[in-house]
């Protein structure tokens, strides 16, 4: 099987926060489609060793800044290329919040869902959560990031090597 004909699937490039206690942390994450429109429910899928996902199993709450293409390699590399359980990612950022104290991006972001989990299936390596959203905002009339713009646009090019 060739794994690459799966990259043309599209997708959209998120980032993925939640709060569990006095707990926040967030991840860089590319699943997610609206599954119904009434309520209004998304299905995300977070890989299990990642931390956002165990504190989403805890607390049933998450936020998901759509992110636009305005969004640096930084920021997907401070959210996805770094554990929160070695690092906390939210220190010296200073994010708004949802109702439930959740953070979000305010920054390089076309919208904002805050969401609450109704059901979820362990899928293996990742767990689908299936959510009702609570809140939606728009934050700026940028596009939003797809994957196939990250992976062209945003994320860094191997550096070819000198013979």
């Amino acid at each position: 099987m060739d794994k690459k004909a799966l990259y043309n699937l599209s997708y959209g490039v998120f980032m993925l926060a939640t709060r569990s206690g006095n707990v926040v942390n967030g991840c860089i994450t590319n699943t997610c489609i609206q599954v119904a429109n009434n309520p209004v429910r998304i299905a995300i899928s977070v890989l299990n060793s990642n931390y956002t996902c165990d504190l989403i199993k805890e607390s049933g709450i998450f936020t998901l800044s759509l992110l636009d293409q305005t969004c640096s390699f930084e920021t997907i590399r401070h959210f996805g290329f770094q554990s929160g359980r070695d690092v906390d990612k939210f220190a010296n950022i200073t994010a708004p919040a949802d109702e439930n104290a959740v953070p979000y991006l305010g920054w390089q972001t076309c919208s904002v869902l805050s969401a609450k989990v109704v059901s979820r299936q362990d899928l293996g390596t990742h767990t689908l959560f299936i959510a009702e959203v609570t809140d939606a905002k728009l934050l700026s009339d940028n596009s939003p990031l797809t994957y196939a713009d990250y992976q062209a646009h945003v994320k860094p090019k191997p550096e070819q090597k000198k013979e």
